[in-house]
């Protein structure tokens, strides 16, 4: 059973644990929030967006955030200011930097399976704010993680169904595309036994986050009473699963349920489970 640890959000997204506590995006407000053991937030920073916003730490520690609709990943300047760091272009989704500084974030998400079209793509941008295109073809990118030996970018296609795999070579770049595990798959983490944690949904339409080998066994399911977007593992011993969810409208379209959501009741809540191993990897 999970024990509900923060409400009151909008949508929780893109949760990192970092420096002795939960981070996430608060989509639907500009706010990027960091949450006490108590549930007690602070806000850490301010985005000029509101959806959607991601973020991860370069191995200095300057927080990096992309900026999804201008297609500009920032900076954070030690006044607290954002400043522009890359500008990558389109839309972006989600964003991961390995321990070597390599920097990636994801974007085209108009997805149009009656097209066949997948116009998905992950960029690398360098220390010097250089963006180059590694990976394209992908059917909605959401959700990346590199493993804890900074070998392999593990990310979600969540159209397709797909968890897929790239090496990442000396240069950054990316290569060896294959599928990891056949897995719906939102928000992503890694834990030290090399599985992934995913919110997802069942086949009957019930919210889960879920725990997949690669391979695509599913080593654990945890039910949710709303649905999930992203989750991260934490706490003391990095075993603390948080899941960030909120109330989604299955029979409504994408724009509905965003305006919904972005300016009706703040439904998002942040809930935990003890999980059976620790973070891994990044973020």
């Amino acid at each position: 059973m999970s024990d509900i640890l923060v409400t009151g959000l909008k949508i929780g997204e893109s949760a990192r644990w970092h420096d002795g506590r939960l981070w996430l995006s608060n989509w639907g407000t500009h706010d990027i929030l960091a949450v006490d053991a108590d549930g007690s937030t602070e806000v850490m920073a301010r985005v000029p967006v509101t959806i959607p916003f991601c973020f991860d730490w370069l191995p200095d520690g300057t927080l990096l955030v992309a900026a999804g609709p201008s297609g500009r990943v920032l900076r954070q300047e030690p006044d607290g200011s954002l400043v522009d760091f890359a500008d990558v272009g389109g839309g972006l989704n989600e964003i991961v930097v390995d321990g070597r500084g390599n920097v990636y974030v994801n974007g085209g998400t108009d997805f149009h399976p009656d097209e066949g079209e997948a116009p998905g793509y992950i960029a690398l941008v360098t220390s010097d704010g250089a963006v180059r295109k590694v990976a394209d073809g992908l059917a909605f990118p959401n959700g990346m993680a590199v493993t804890a030996d900074g070998s392999t970018l593990i990310v979600a296609e969540s159209f397709a169904g797909l968890l897929t795999a790239f090496d990442i070579e000396p240069d950054g770049g990316l290569a060896n595309r294959r599928v990891w595990a056949k897995a719906m798959a939102d928000g992503i983490v890694l834990d030290a036994e090399g599985a992934v944690w995913t919110p997802c949904m069942t086949a009957d339409g019930k919210p889960v986050c879920v725990r997949v080998a690669e391979g695509g066994e599913l080593l654990a399911t945890v039910p949710l009473d709303r649905f999930g977007f992203a989750c991260t593992l934490g706490g003391e011993d990095g075993r603390t699963l948080f899941m960030l969810s909120a109330e989604w409208r299955m029979d409504e379209g994408f724009e509905q349920n965003i305006e919904r959501l972005t300016t009706g009741p703040e439904t998002g809540i942040v809930s935990t489970w003890q999980a059976p191993a620790p973070h891994a990897g990044h973020p």
